[in-house]
């Protein structure tokens, strides 16, 4: 596959922040715009602005377990995601993992029969082996703090590995933008300017 052709694939940008003005929402319409520019096609899923729903229901549990069908808004949030070749999580750090809305996306979406296969007979089957994934965490601490504490560790064996290396997905990135509530305006712009070069370099060198 050409360059060309792999700058030409359907990117699937997640973010998960309620206020349009956050900088969260700035990365990723950053991210979303570079891409584009490339020649890429992008959807952007604003968990927060479409209400998505993350509470796991009863509904999900059966689904869960094979006794009833998808819920309708999971099978939606499903097919924008087999849609896209590349998958960029963009979303703040809450007590050193992603917020509770991002996490019940995941917890919904990403389940047995879609993501994965699991039966007593075979084990685990991961589906997702066709997906690359860019995380984007959001952090308030500086890096030399989530290095000392072991906190960019721990996001990358739950995430990373816990959640995408067990559904079979690629890790194409995974880049924190520390400090994010005491630096100027200036480095924002500049590190967001580079990050988005970054995702798109690395979406199309693994995809």
């Amino acid at each position: 596959m050409s360059r060309a052709e792999q700058a030409r694939q359907h990117t699937l940008v997640v973010v998960a922040h309620p206020d349009p003005r956050s900088l969260t929402h700035a990365v990723a319409r950053e991210i979303a715009g570079a891409t584009e520019g490339a020649g890429g096609s992008v959807e952007t899923a604003d968990l927060a602005g479409e209400r998505f729903d993350p509470a796991f229901t009863i509904d999900d549990v059966r689904h869960y377990h094979g006794a009833a069908p998808a819920p309708a808004d999971v099978v939606a949030e499903q097919r924008r995601i087999d849609r896209a070749d590349r998958l960029v999580l963009v979303f703040p750090v809450y007590w050193w993992s992603m917020p509770a809305l991002l996490k019940g996306w995941i917890d919904r979406v990403f389940v047995n029969g879609w993501a994965f296969d699991h039966s007593v007979e075979q084990g685990i089957t991961p589906r997702l082996t066709g997906t690359t994934v860019h995380l984007v965490p959001i952090a308030g601490g500086d890096a030399d703090g989530y290095r000392r504490h072991g906190y960019t560790e721990a996001l990358r064996v739950q995430v990373e590995s816990g959640i995408f290396g067990f559904c079979g997905a690629t890790v194409g990135s995974a880049t924190t933008i520390f400090e994010s509530e005491a630096t100027t305006a200036d480095t924002f712009a500049a590190e967001m300017e580079s990050l988005a070069a970054a995702v798109q370099g690395a979406a199309v060198a693994t995809a």
